[in-house]
């Protein structure tokens, strides 16, 4: 079912237009996925303080309603569609609820949804690399082959594409992640290639560790207690993580200047430009790291979310090294309880 905004004043509380920005991108409409919480919405953010006009996408509309609104009350011109990416049907209800919206398709498009789901091989299931390939590459490649006509018609685009250094650096316990963020990111780089030509720029963005709050809305299999552990204090410790903010003004930065390829945090560099020099012994490193991890246990639970996995974490000292990321998360609009 797709829900689009009433319509309200562009200005907000704060009084600044929605114009207002940086001249490169001002006026120019954006469509953002997963774009409800976390890092999606704060790209959506910052491309509305630099004056796009924003359409923001996501499945649950109780959360979309909410970033929508934050949005707005920063003077921002912004409409909402809930819908899920999965659904074949959805790039040509995006791109028309745009055009509908904002008087045609849209100038940018940021594919940055997807599903985070952490455990060990033997816990997933073929359903998990289903469903992460078509979250993170299908969805992708068909919202843009559903862009790419408005696109050619203006003379121009930009698209963004958010991989993650998953996709450079396979990580044990997130294979259905790494898999679809390697494959998008293939495609990414492939689709730049190809339409440079035609004014249309691709920038393939690799992140690393950010606090964005995501691991509450990650999904753990096997002993979910024990892998939200390492990977929520993983996510959230200054050294290895980053500004969520930071991330997303770095982010639409990039878009803006055209380049192909970003990467985020001085942990995702180091490890992009060990792993091309010494792929072998990154491996091993890797292996390593797998030894540490939790097991799979006799009776392996499926795909529990992260905000139900923490209710099991006994040790104190794992909420206290989570706590950035559990303030990021009340932040940045992700659920919680």
């Amino acid at each position: 079912m797709t829900r689009t905004s009433h319509d309200r004043t562009a200005a907000g509380r704060s009084g600044r237009p929605a114009g207002a920005g940086s001249g490169g991108m001002a006026g120019q409409s954006a469509l953002v996925t997963g774009s409800s919480r976390g890092l999606g919405l704060l790209i959506a953010r910052e491309l509305g303080r630099r004056g796009c006009r924003v359409m923001l996408c996501a499945r649950d509309a109780e959360e979309l309603s909410r970033a929508e609104a934050m949005l707005r009350d920063e003077g921002a011109q912004a409409r909402s569609v809930a819908c899920d990416l999965t659904d074949e049907d959805a790039p040509r209800r995006l791109v028309t609820a745009v055009r509908d919206a904002f008087g045609g398709g849209p100038d940018i498009v940021v594919n940055n949804a997807g599903v985070i789901q952490v455990g060990p091989l033997d816990a997933m299931a073929e359903s998990d690399f289903r469903q992460a390939m078509e979250t993170m590459y299908f969805a992708p490649l068909r919202l843009v082959l559903e862009a790419l006509p408005g696109m050619r018609e203006k003379g121009g685009g930009r698209i963004v594409t958010v991989s993650s250094i998953g996709g450079r650096v396979a990580a044990p316990h997130l294979l259905p992640y790494v898999g679809a963020k390697f494959a998008v990111a293939g495609l990414s780089e492939g689709l730049r290639a190809e339409l440079a030509a035609e004014g249309i720029s691709v920038t393939t963005v690799f992140p690393g560790l950010m606090r964005t709050g995501s691991h509450t809305a990650a999904r753990f299999s096997g002993s979910p207690a024990k892998e939200y552990s390492w990977f929520a204090v993983a996510a959230g410790l200054p050294v290895l993580s980053m500004d969520a903010e930071r991330a997303a003004r770095a982010i639409v930065r990039a878009a803006e200047q055209r380049r192909p390829e970003l990467v985020l945090t001085p942990a995702a560099k180091a490890a992009v430009r060990l792993h091309g020099m010494a792929p072998a012994t990154v491996t091993r490193c890797l292996t390593l790291g797998a030894r540490l991890l939790p097991g799979a246990g006799e009776a392996p639970e499926h795909n529990v979310p992260g905000n139900v996995a923490a209710r099991s974490v006994r040790p104190r000292l794992v909420h206290r090294l989570t706590r950035l990321n559990d303030r990021a998360a009340h932040r940045f609009n992700q659920r919680t309880s």
